[in-house]
């Protein structure tokens, strides 16, 4: 006899994946351990992708595959990309399995508040490792696998990429505008070769790190107020599977309910 749960379980992939744009196509989602990066990799399983998670905490980035293998295969990579030997060591795992990747999604963020005056030098190089560095590197490592037409990358950025309105995201509004002209110039390199990049930038959302966020504001944390992390993932399912006859390159989000 067929457990209750294991059967509804595999109807209910069998459903996401009938006559769907993203079924079988092969994602690979940084920082898929929480916040951005947890939501779309669920949202991409139940869409029939099969997912390959990518994020330092092993613990919860099991608790995403774990929820995202309810409706499609969703594996985990455990890995700090800003060490050396991550990316070629992700790529060398994808060779193995002999795929092609089809969608490419950077949610990976680190952010340092701090006036000028007295910000640190060290958590600058930290935000520019994880905010341009390794994206940089992870899609040129993975570039090669991604050369059929088709192929769609995502960069989750910020608001702060566009403009830099507050006194103490000096750093981080940097990286930010760096990530926003990685993506720009790869949209002219790639287009010609069939592959889509678009740019999120974000308000706030509701995260964990935007929680550590207002604690070290002082302020309370509401985070009903704020963006959802599964209206950003709905965004981007929404953009994949749009006709191969449009791109769309940007995309700006914000939280209804303002603060001035």
């Amino acid at each position: 006899m067929t457990n209750g749960h294991a059967g509804d379980a595999e109807l209910e992939r069998e459903r996401s994946q009938q006559k769907n744009p993203l079924s079988g196509k092969l994602a690979l989602v940084t920082g898929a351990s929480s916040g951005i990066g947890r939501a779309v990799a669920i949202a991409l399983s139940r869409e029939g992708a099969r997912v390959v998670a990518v994020a330092r905490d092993s613990a919860r980035l099991a608790e995403t595959v774990k929820a995202a293998g309810r409706f499609s295969s969703a594996v985990a990579l455990q890995a700090d990309l800003t060490a050396a030997h991550a990316i070629p060591a992700l790529f060398e795992h994808l060779q193995r399995e002999g795929r092609r990747l089809d969608i490419l999604v950077h949610s990976a963020g680190l952010l340092h508040q701090a006036l000028m005056e007295h910000a640190r030098i060290e958590d600058f190089d930290a935000q520019y490792a994880v905010n341009v560095r390794a994206p940089y590197a992870l899609t040129k490592t993975l570039l090669p696998m991604m050369t059929s037409p088709g192929g769609q990358i995502i960069f989750v950025n910020s608001s702060a990429g566009l403009a830099a309105k507050r006194s103490n995201i000096g750093q981080y509004g940097a990286t930010k505008h760096a990530l926003k002209a990685v993506a720009d110039s790869l949209r002219e390199e790639v287009n010609p070769k069939g592959i889509k990049v678009v740019t999120l930038y974000l308000g706030r959302t509701a995260t964990p790190m935007q929680e550590a966020l207002y604690q070290t504001e002082g302020t309370d944390y509401h985070p009903g107020t704020l963006i959802q992390p599964e209206d950003v993932a709905s965004a981007i399912v929404y953009t994949l599977m749009l006709s191969d006859t449009v791109e769309v390159t940007d995309i700006s989000m914000r939280p209804m309910k303002k603060s001035y």
